[in-house]
């Protein structure tokens, strides 16, 4: 396997919206690392696309939304929580795209995924772990054109401990690779003589002050 380049990696931010914030076990963690990840992309000159989970509310039977979405059923889930700064990175930020299926592969995202033939790696974070996430990463290892995908341990997050750590052994046991924001950062850098390098440095230290991963371990 190799190293993660900027020019082959797509990031994916999974659903992370203020609503979900009481229900999710390690949530403000994965606000820290998100912003982290998106001041790197901007660096290196990564891609993102986000996903909300039915942000307006149901067009379709309560029966089938998940317990998350049940909590609000009226009003939707709401955009992306403000705190995670995407206007930060501009035209990096190539799709922000509502659903109501639990994978972030929707139609309009398949398209842009797989309309970039450089693309080989997908870096992947938000929530739930155990749904959203799960989903999303099974769809992108066993496609027809199967890629390789990164999961942000620091990064995601679930309801409840229990549903987190069983979902990352199954993540691993399918193939996707478990990792950190930071040792995801130090591959797509690659070289301490790229003049971003010191810029990416303030970025690790700022946020190892930022916040640290608790009892995810």
């Amino acid at each position: 396997m190799t190293l993660l380049q900027p020019e082959s990696t797509i990031i994916f931010l999974c659903d992370v919206q203020t609503k979900f914030r009481p229900a999710i076990h390690g949530y403000d963690q994965v606000i820290v690392t998100a912003n982290k990840m998106l001041k790197i992309a901007k660096l290196v000159g990564c891609e993102v696309i986000a996903t909300t989970q039915n942000a307006k509310g149901p067009t379709i039977s309560n029966a089938n939304l998940s317990p998350l979405v049940h909590s609000h059923p009226a009003s939707g889930l709401g955009p992306t929580d403000p705190a995670i700064d995407l206007p930060a990175i501009g035209n990096l930020l190539v799709a922000t795209v509502d659903k109501t299926r639990f994978s972030m592969l929707t139609e309009d995202v398949e398209h842009i995924l797989y309309s970039r033939s450089n693309i080989k790696n997908v870096i992947l974070m938000g929530i739930e772990t155990h749904v959203c996430v799960l989903q999303t990463a099974l769809q992108l290892l066993h496609a027809p054109e199967p890629l390789r995908v990164y999961i942000l341990y620091d990064g995601v997050a679930s309801s409840h401990p229990t549903e987190m750590s069983i979902a990352i052994d199954r993540l691993r046991a399918e193939g996707a690779v478990i990792t950190t924001s930071e040792s995801a950062g130090f591959e797509l850098v690659g070289d301490a003589r790229k003049p971003y390098f010191r810029e990416f440095s303030k970025i690790i230290k700022e946020f190892k002050l930022a916040g640290q991963v608790e009892g995810k371990m």
